[in-house]
């Protein structure tokens, strides 16, 4: 994975749930025909402990603000 993806997926991880929906508002009025046919997927045993870990660890909870991380990967 590149640099650039794995940024914008640190960024996702720690965005409130409010600045994930802006950011997803973004993505899809960019790129409308490439979310027509994403399937959902239920997190497995894997993702909930690293759910779990984000949510009660300290060290994954470093917060930036979505205009900050929108700039810092060159989106604003």
């Amino acid at each position: 994975m590149s640099n650039i993806k794995e940024r914008i997926l640190g960024a996702i991880t720690v965005m409130t749930e409010a600045d994930a929906k802006k950011l997803w508002k973004i993505i899809t009025e960019q790129f409308p025909n490439e979310w027509d046919n994403i399937e959902s997927v239920e997190p497995d045993e894997w993702d909930l402990e690293l759910i779990k870990d984000i949510e009660n660890n300290p060290d994954c909870n470093e917060f930036i603000p979505i205009d900050d991380a929108m700039k810092e990967l060159g989106l604003l």
